[in-house]
């Protein structure tokens, strides 16, 4: 199965907001400072996103699936030639 270049796109995009959002939360989160107040504080007014969007953020492997995309679009590139 072919994927589009637009879909590639848009999954390429979403996983690095992702990795921006993580990154912010990484920054940020102290064992002592729970999850809801890291959002509400610091991810929230940049990034307005739900706790649940939150948590699948932070269970996504960002790092493997950007990979994976890598290996598709070179893939892809190759067969086009």
């Amino acid at each position: 199965m072919q994927i589009t270049n637009q879909a590639i796109g848009i999954q390429n995009n979403k996983l690095k907001r992702y990795k921006l959002i993580m990154d912010l939360y990484n920054l940020h989160k102290t064992e002592d400072i729970p999850d809801a107040v890291v959002l509400r504080k610091y991810i929230y007014p940049v990034y307005p996103i739900s706790r649940t969007t939150l948590h699948t953020i932070l269970t996504t492997p960002v790092n493997k699936q950007i990979a994976e995309l890598e290996v598709v679009k070179n893939n892809q590139l190759r067969f086009a030639i």
